[in-house]
């Protein structure tokens, strides 16, 4: 299995405490996260499953989290 860097999207550790207060309820944000949590990931997954001597990755879902983020938001 790959080793990603970490990736908690819930964490309340960060600022601020939580995502919920930065964005409003309904923001696109929030579309974008729930529609690529139920995307099929493995073929970026399976790149990294095959072990050997590589940096951590960034977990693949949330880099595409922030691409289609940024494609929807004009970015």
């Amino acid at each position: 299995m790959a080793s990603y860097l970490p990736y908690e999207p819930q964490q309340q550790m960060l600022l601020p405490e939580a995502l919920q207060d930065w964005l409003p309820e309904g923001h696109l944000a929030y579309f974008i996260s729930d529609a690529v949590d139920g995307l099929d990931l493995s073929a970026f997954h399976a790149r990294y499953n095959s072990g050997g001597p590589r940096n951590q990755p960034f977990h693949p879902a949330m880099m595409v989290k922030v691409l289609v983020y940024a494609y929807a938001s004009g970015v």
